[in-house]
């Protein structure tokens, strides 16, 4: 199953995508102010592209776990896109993928990068519970 991850911000929203079997992640994109009517359009342009089964919306929590000012932005761009989209929209805990994404380096965007540990993370969270 292909799933795509957004690591979603105000200004730029990260986007990395699974291959088919659901096994490895990688990086694809940044789509720029997935807020405005253009750049909300740009993202279902490339959903549409992509195709994917899920999608997973990176959900910014604070270390002790709390829903903050991003988080609850976060949250309303997830269901604005499950209201926009006939695919699955899921909320997944993103603490420390900007960190790990630049422990990590490469080449691609540092949001797509972000996005790509979001969707390692959750992959594997969903291997796991298959097994």
């Amino acid at each position: 199953m292909k799933v795509l991850a957004l690591d979603h911000g105000t200004v730029r929203t990260g986007v990395a995508v699974s291959d088919e079997t659901g096994t490895l992640a990688r990086p694809l994109t940044v789509v720029e102010r997935v807020g405005t009517e253009r750049g909300f359009a740009a993202l279902l342009a490339l959903l549409e592209t992509e195709r994917p089964a899920r999608i997973v919306v990176g959900l910014p929590l604070s270390l002790d776990g709390r829903e903050h000012g991003q988080a609850r932005s976060a949250r309303a761009f997830a269901q604005r896109l499950a209201a926009a989209v006939e695919i699955p929209v899921e909320l997944a805990d993103e603490r420390f993928t900007t960190k790990l994404a630049d422990q990590r380096g490469g080449a691609a965007a540092r949001d797509a990068r972000a996005a790509a540990t979001l969707l390692e993370d959750y992959l594997r969270t969903v291997d796991g519970q298959a097994t």
